[in-house]
Order: C-alpha cells, then structure tokens, then sequence
C-alpha cells in the first residue's frame, strides 16, 4: 500500500510540474521544485523571464494558483519565482531555446541553430558542452548528431556537476529529441588543475636541469674524439 501511495504521490508531482509548464510555455522555465512545509505547500518555479512568468499585476500567477488548487486540492499554496541569472549555464533553458528554433526554421537549419548555441555558451564562460540531436535530421532515416567542445565529465563523482537536460521540437518531417549537457565554470572538480606562470617556470626550470647532465655527455664524448 504505501508503494502505491509514493507512486501515485509522485505522479500527482510529476503532472503538476508538466501542467506549469505547459501554462507558462516552452522556454521560459528552467526547473519545478514543489516543497512541503507545515503552514502548505510551496513551488518554486526557476526561470530566466520572471517578468512574463508573473504577467501583469500578477495574473499568470494566479491563474496558475487557481489551476493547482482546483485540479490537485492543495489548500494553502505559495509559489515563488527563482530567476536565472545565468541561463548559457543552465541546460533545460538552452534545450527549449533549441526546440522552438527548430520548430521556427525547420530541421534543416539544425547545423547551424546548434553551433551557434555551442558558440554561444562557450563564450559564456563553460568549461565544455554537448548538444545531441536525434531525429530525421535531414533525411527520411532518423539519425543522432553529436556538436562538443571544451572539456566535460562523463564518470566519477565530478559526473554529477554536469548539468543535464532534454527536449523535443515537433517539427514537419517527425519529433526532434535534443540533449544538452553544460559543466559551467562554477563548478567544484576535485581533479582540476590551474597551471599559472610560477607553475610554468618551475616545469621550465626542471626541464633545464634535466637537460644540463646531457649537455655534458655530449661535451665529453666530443673531447675523446679531439683526443684521438
């Protein structure tokens, strides 16, 4: 009985988070998070246009509020509005931002909406990316196609910084499936290393010494030859 609960409590969250979405629209939220205190609940809704989230006077957000306890009997409710303040960072952000490019130019423009998203949160700062896009891209067959640059952890503890997301444009010729994964330059990498230029002029002064003892061989073997 209690499997079933947690299973059911959990798919009450999960249509409550896709029905905000829907609401608010593609592109404009990053992440819901739904906490539960003892005064009710409170949702969190992350996003990087607070401003259309709110509407004016804030009446998407009572609409939204008049959704929930209507359609999932929850009595007392407070939803917050986290803004983005860095949204080349935040992959869920860049994802949608890519579906609705799609669905705006067509998949036949797919190269270029996804160089120009790599090139744009590469110059944001981030340590690496990956865009992975599947579908029939550009042909009748579907098929994946993988743009990366910079450095990005695929195992180990360091894995779990990466931050990962996925969407779907609906396009003419089928669904798009687009995956996005950022390791932005906030985050904490135990195996990272800052080379600077007292780190250098040691490796060059090592180099050096290692160098010398050769220089001499090389000195005293051409003697011998004078010699003889």
């Amino acid at each position: 009985m209690e499997e079933k609960q947690t299973v059911k409590f959990k798919k009450e969250e999960f249509s409550m988070r896709e029905s905000i979405k829907k609401m608010i629209g593609k592109g404009k939220v990053s992440n819901v998070k739904i906490e539960y205190t003892p005064v009710g609940e409170k949702i969190i809704i992350s996003t990087n246009k607070p401003g259309l989230v709110i509407g004016r006077g804030g009446e998407k957000l009572d609409e939204i509020t008049k959704f929930l306890k209507k359609n999932f009997k929850l009595e007392n409710l407070h939803i917050e509005i986290e803004e983005v303040l860095e949204p080349e960072y935040d992959s869920q952000i860049i994802a949608d931002d890519m579906a609705l490019s799609l669905e705006k130019l067509g998949p036949l423009k797919f190269k270029v909406i996804a160089y120009q998203t790599l090139q744009k949160i590469m110059r944001a700062g981030a340590l690496g990316c990956e865009i992975r896009l599947s579908g029939k891209l550009p042909g009748a067959r579907a098929k994946t196609w993988r743009f990366a640059q910079g450095y990005l952890k695929k195992t180990g503890d360091s894995a779990k910084v990466v931050n990962r997301a996925q969407s779907r444009a609906e396009t003419r010729p089928g669904t798009v499936g687009i995956k996005v994964a950022i390791l932005s330059p906030h985050a904490v990498l135990k195996d990272r290393i800052f080379i600077n230029e007292k780190l250098l002029n040691e490796l060059r002064a090592n180099s050096e010494r290692k160098d010398e003892p050769v220089k001499k061989k090389q000195k005293t073997k051409e003697k011998k030859k004078w010699k003889t």
